[in-house]
């Protein structure tokens, strides 16, 4: 087969995103394009987890409503997908837990207790069943479960074995193609590894699904990544503590959700007025208030690009895969500091916590240097650059007292309210907008895809980008996928949009933020395709849409 979904489902607890996560690195080794979506509750116990694994020969960067085996470690997981399963599909399940007369039944639980096991290694009988039953060698299931569950190594090799050699020959067999396996990253750690590329020193942040993962990457890996994390008491700590390491020198990062950035917002005012750098991620997830916290949605856009009183200028980008997660961290850090402003990178929890097979060249992200003082002259922190932009000391530097104030100030940083300054200070700040702005103009910051010539258009942003290329390559539309945000890249889009008859904006919200974006830049949008039930686009949903508005 070149191409298969594996759906593996169950109660939380039962270790269900392990299992997923290892059958996805399995069918890796093979040489299969990944990628990997996850589905759970807000709940430590119970509930009903799963996990979907979709494997194909090239890139892929969406999952199929409809799968080809289904590893069902309890009967709901059955009862809830059953319809996905294609005509001629396999349900495997645990035959101690699951009752169907169909399928392939092994019991799990029974093999577990016979290796005297945790309760948990299910999910590992699962692995070793699931393996035998697409006919891999075990030498490769053995190596991919050493380094994915090295926990009771041995306990669990035996208890997959066992598994294993119950459905060998059971079902069909999955060929290993010629391409080697590539790294296997998730959203979150292609941001923390390219902000890493460029330069970070220090990332803060209070726990809020879907943001976590990235406080818990860089914690575990300070020494080799060599970053300091910090789990302050609050989200209003984090964005302050934050600015305080900013103005020291140190490249710093925040990460959270809509519900703590609402706590972030005063000091992104300021981080404009006293022109301090620092990079904002915002996974967003399902709103408004608490929401639903562990699915999707992209419903912050205007919350982003409006956060904080006061006019400033700021950085918004939107990646749509892990790679362009990777790149565009590492642009929002080298530009915040360029252009000592605030910037944000504007991700969701479908981008976040899925995984993706890795190509990019991560030697193409290194960090660039900032405006730095000469030591000549009495240092003035805002001092009145052309391009907007002012020379950068820190505390503790020869020759220089850095005055930063909240306050609107003149070029030493001192508080002032007189009209004349505070004008200047306000046409300052913004001239660094437009220098931005200028810079942004010679960089990719929209990318299309499908035929570029096609009547048919579909504009899109964040995770909305995988369903949308891979439905747009097979019908014969074109994409348009806005990078940046804010400044936004009107004439870029305008130009990408050329000779369109019809556009259809797909987003992941209820009213239609990227297209009220666009036409509020005098960019006509036909139609709106949205989905607001917290979940993503598949390719067959939105294949489906499509039919309604075209």
């Amino acid at each position: 087969m070149k191409e298969i979904s594996v759906l593996v489902g169950g109660r939380a607890g039962d270790g269900i995103r392990q299992a997923g996560n290892t059958v996805a690195r399995l069918l890796n080794r093979l040489g299969y394009r990944i990628f990997f979506y996850d589905d759970y509750p807000s709940l430590i116990r119970g509930g009903h987890n799963f996990s979907i694994i979709r494997a194909a020969e090239k890139k892929i960067l969406a999952h199929r409503d409809q799968v080809d085996v289904i590893v069902a470690l309890n009967q709901e997981t059955i009862e809830r997908h059953r319809w996905r399963l294609r005509s001629g599909g396999i349900i495997l399940f645990d035959s101690h837990k699951v009752k169907e007369e169909g399928g392939i039944g092994v019991d799990l639980q029974q093999i577990v207790k016979r290796h005297q096991g945790a309760p948990i290694m299910r999910n590992t009988a699962a692995i070793g069943a699931l393996a035998g039953l697409l006919e891999v060698d075990w030498d490769k299931v053995s190596r991919v479960i050493e380094d994915t569950i090295p926990k009771a190594l041995e306990a669990n090799l035996q208890i997959a074995r066992e598994a294993y050699e119950k459905t060998i020959g059971l079902g069909f067999r999955v060929d290993p193609l010629s391409q080697p396996p590539v790294p296997l990253v998730s959203g979150n750690e292609a941001i923390a590894l390219g902000a890493v590329g460029a330069g970070l020193n220090m990332y803060i942040a209070y726990p809020m699904t879907p943001a976590s993962s990235i406080l818990h990457y860089l914690a575990a890996h300070e020494e080799a990544l060599g970053v300091v994390t910090i789990h302050p008491e609050s989200e209003i700590a984090v964005a302050l503590m934050a600015l305080g390491a900013a103005y020291t020198g140190a490249r710093v990062m925040v990460g959270t959700s809509g519900g703590g950035f609402a706590l972030m917002t005063e000091a992104v005012s300021l981080a404009g007025q006293a022109e301090i750098p620092i990079v904002f991620v915002e996974c967003q997830r399902a709103g408004p208030s608490t929401g639903v916290p562990t699915y999707t949605m992209q419903a912050d856009l205007f919350f982003v690009l409006n956060a904080g009183h006061g006019e400033f200028p700021r950085l918004v980008v939107a990646p749509g895969d892990a790679e362009e997660a990777f790149f565009l961290t590492g642009l929002a850090l080298n530009m915040a500091w360029k252009y000592q402003l605030p910037a944000f990178v504007l991700s969701d929890k479908h981008l976040s916590e899925s995984i993706f097979s890795f190509e990019a060249n991560v030697a193409l992200v290194k960090p660039a240097p900032a405006l730095m003082w000469d030591g000549q002259g009495e240092y003035r922190r805002y001092l009145e650059g052309p391009d907007g932009l002012s020379p950068l000391a820190f505390p503790g530097g020869k020759g220089a007292v850095v005055k930063v104030s909240s306050y609107e100030h003149d070029q030493f940083g001192i508080t002032t309210e007189e009209p004349e300054v505070i004008a200047r200070m306000q046409e300052k700040r913004l001239r660094k907008g437009k220098s931005l702005a200028r810079e942004l103009a010679g960089l990719e910051t929209v990318k299309v895809y499908g035929n570029p010539e096609a009547e048919v258009a579909l504009v899109c942003w964040g995770s909305t980008k995988g369903a949308c290329v891979e439905v747009a390559h097979k019908e014969g539309f074109r994409v348009v996928q806005p990078l940046v945000l804010e400044p936004f890249p009107a004439k870029a889009v305008e130009r990408a949009l050329a000779g369109a008859t019809k556009t259809v904006a797909v987003e992941v919200n209820a009213t239609g933020q990227l297209a009220r974006l666009l036409q509020g830049h005098g960019i006509r949008v036909d139609e709106l395709l949205l989905r607001y039930d917290a979940r993503p686009f598949t390719i067959e949903s939105l294949r489906e849409g499509l039919k309604g508005v075209l």
